[in-house]
């Protein structure tokens, strides 16, 4: 298993680079990632979230919606938002009503270099969104506005892990 990383430390707040060498190495990170989203329990897990600044991502979003998408690039096919309930895994135990497109497309390779296009809706498309900010230097609260956020902020400030991240960056707001 990978450790999660929690909010404030720096991989989590910086675009992640591309992913440029495909081999046993990769395959293996992969693997453990999944193991490591199932294990946690996640929907899905980005390289920045284990401490691996490489744009990569896993998924497990229900039967026909598994896999893993390395150098995403996120399409939104809607501009419709769907505000739901949003958690993460770098920031335990808290949710929040979080605004995101209905249809996405992510395009990509799986780690053999193989072509990925998966187009997403619902909470697959909610998935690639939140996955994908990872990897652009994004969590989810920053997605959030006014009262919201506020509330948000408050909250993983007064989370019994906080003592644990190190909150440089802090989240702004």
């Amino acid at each position: 298993m990978l450790p999660i990383v929690l909010t404030g430390q720096a991989v989590l707040h910086r675009p992640a680079a591309p992913v440029t060498v495909f081999d046993a190495t990769l395959a293996e990170l992969v693997e453990k990632m999944t193991a490591s989203m199932k294990a946690a329990p996640g929907a899905g897990l980005a390289g920045p979230q284990v401490g691996v600044g490489l744009r990569l991502f896993t998924y497990d979003c229900g039967p026909g919606k598994r896999g893993h998408v390395v150098n995403p690039v996120l399409e939104r096919l809607s501009t419709e938002l769907e505000e739901e309930s949003e958690g993460c895994l770098s920031i335990p135990g808290l949710r929040f009503p979080t605004p995101r497109a209905s249809q996405v497309r992510v395009t990509g390779v799986d780690v053999d270099g193989n072509p990925v296009d998966v187009v997403g809706d619902g909470y697959l498309a909610r998935c690639f969104q939140h996955e994908t900010d990872h990897l652009d230097g994004v969590l989810y609260v920053e997605r959030l506005g006014g009262k919201v956020r506020k509330q948000a902020l408050r909250e993983i400030r007064a989370a019994e892990w906080a003592g644990e991240a190190s909150l440089a960056p802090p989240l702004t707001g």
